[in-house]
C-alpha cells in the first residue's frame, strides 16, 4: 500500500491494521455461514459466476511414509492404548508435518456416549488431549447440563493432527484418519455419538447436507446412533446459537434415556 499524501506513517499503519481486522471478520463470518449452510451457499454463487475450479491432483503420501506403516497392523489392536501406540506416528496425510502432539482421544473406554469433533486446535496440539481451552470448558458445561461428565463419555476428533492455522481439515485428510475413528468406535462400542459441527458431521456421515438439515435427525454409523449439533467454538463466536444447541443436546439426552 502506497502512503497517501498528507497522512502520517502512524495513520497509514493504523489504516492497514483496520483493513486487516475487517478482512479477518469477513473471513470468520464466511466460515460461520458455511458452518450452518454447508457448501451449497458457496457453490450456488460459484455457479452464478461460472467460475471454473481446478482441483489439484492428490499427492501420493506413501512416498513420505515408511513401508512398514502400511501393513495396517493397527487393525488388530485389542485396546485403545494399544491402538494409540500403533498409530501415533502416522504420516498418511500432510498434517503430521507440523503437529506437536498426536491427539488420539480421551475418556471412558467403555462409554455409551462418544463425542466427535473435527480436529485439534492449538491448545489441543500442545497438550495432546481433545477439547481443552475455552471450547473444551464449554463442552464440559454442555455435558454437565444434560447430566454427563467428561469421565463418563469418550471424546475424539475425526483427524488426530492439528490442521495449520486451525483451518478446516479437507476431505482427503479426514478420509485418511476415518479408519482410526472407526476402530476407536469398534473398541468402545458406544450407543450414541454426538457430532460437533458441520465438518465433523460431514466427515463421519459422508453427507453434503447443511448443519441446519442434519440437526434434529438420527443417523446410523458403525452400529451407533448419531446426532449433530453446533461446535462449541462456534457457540463462543455466536452466542445466539446456544439456544438451538441446547434443544439439540436435550433431544440427545432424551434419546439416550429411551435407549437405556
Amino acid at each position: 500500500m502506497w502512503p497517501i499524501p498528507g497522512r502520517s506513517v502512524f495513520f497509514e499503519i493504523t489504516y492497514a491494521l483496520m483493513n486487516t481486522n475487517i478482512k479477518q471478520k469477513i473471513i470468520q463470518s464466511l466460515k460461520d455461514q458455511k458452518e450452518i449452510f454447508g457448501d451449497d451457499l458457496f457453490e450456488e454463487n460459484l455457479l452464478k459466476r461460472k467460475t471454473t475450479i481446478v482441483k489439484e491432483p492428490k499427492a501420493d503420501y506413501r512416498e513420505e511414509a515408511p513401508e512398514s506403516f502400511f501393513d495396517e497392523n493397527w487393525k488388530s489392536a485389542k485396546t485403545l492404548d494399544e491402538l494409540e501406540s500403533m498409530i501415533n506416528t502416522c504420516t498418511k496425510c500432510p498434517l503430521h508435518q507440523n503437529r506437536n502432539k498426536f491427539v488420539f482421544g480421551k475418556g471412558n473406554p467403555n462409554a455409551d456416549i462418544m463425542v466427535v469433533g473435527e480436529g485439534p486446535g492449538a491448545e489441543e496440539d500442545k497438550q495432546g488431549e481433545p477439547f481443552v481451552g475455552r471450547a473444551g470448558k464449554l463442552l464440559t458445561d454442555i455435558l454437565k447440563a444434560i447430566n454427563f461428565t467428561r469421565e463418563e463419555v469418550y471424546i475424539a476428533n475425526v483427524v488426530k493432527s492439528r490442521p495449520p492455522g486451525n483451518r478446516t481439515p479437507n476431505a482427503d485428510e479426514m478420509d485418511a484418519c476415518l479408519p482410526y475413528l472407526k476402530k476407536q468406535i469398534a473398541l468402545i462400542k458406544p450407543k450414541l455419538i454426538l457430532c460437533l459441527g458441520l465438518t465433523a458431521a460431514q466427515g463421519v456421515l459422508k453427507k453434503r447436507d447443511s448443519l441446519t438439515k442434519m440437526r434434529g435427525q438420527i443417523f446410523e454409523f458403525e452400529g451407533a446412533k448419531v446426532m449433530v449439533t453446533y461446535h462449541p467454538a462456534a457457540l463462543l463466536r455466536n452466542p445466539n446459537w446456544k439456544r438451538p444447541a441446547w434443544e439439540d443436546v436435550k433431544k440427545f439426552r432424551q434419546l439416550y434415556d429411551e435407549m437405556k
